[in-house]
C-alpha cells in the first residue's frame, strides 16, 4: 500500500520576480523541471520522482500556491533527487532559496500570519 503525504503552501514571489513566470513562462519553469506538465484550471500539474503530483497555481504578483503530494514508498536515492528537484523549482518560482523561504515561513508563523 502506497502512503502519501500532502502539502499546501502559500508561497511568497520575490519583489520583481513575477516577469519569470508570468503567464506561459511559469509552465516554461515547470517543463524545466518536471515531467509532463499539465494544465486544470487555474492550476498547472507536474510530477517528478515522490512528488505525485506537484500543483502550482499564482495567486498574484507577489504569492503563489503549491499543492505537493509526496509518495513515501520511494527509495533514498529517488527522495535526495525529488528534494533537489522541489528546491530547484520553487526557487525558480519564487526566487527564493530553501532557506529564505523558511526563515520567511517562520517569521509568518511568529507572527500568526498563516
Amino acid at each position: 500500500m502506497s502512503i502519501k503525504l500532502a502539502m499546501v503552501q502559500e508561497l511568497d514571489i520575490k519583489r520583481g520576480h513575477y516577469r519569470n513566470i508570468e503567464g506561459e513562462l511559469l509552465r516554461k519553469v515547470m517543463e524545466k523541471h518536471l515531467d509532463s506538465v499539465k494544465q486544470e484550471g487555474d492550476w498547472l500539474l507536474g510530477e517528478y520522482g515522490a512528488m505525485r503530483p506537484i500543483k502550482v497555481k499564482v495567486l498574484d504578483k507577489k504569492r503563489l500556491l503549491v499543492d505537493i503530494t509526496t509518495a513515501r514508498d520511494v527509495d533514498d536515492q529517488t527522495a535526495l533527487s525529488t528534494i533537489r528537484v522541489k528546491n530547484a523549482l520553487l526557487y525558480d518560482l519564487t526566487g527564493f532559496t530553501a532557506k529564505q523561504r523558511s526563515e520567511r515561513l517562520q517569521k509568518k508563523a511568529k507572527e500568526g500570519k498563516l
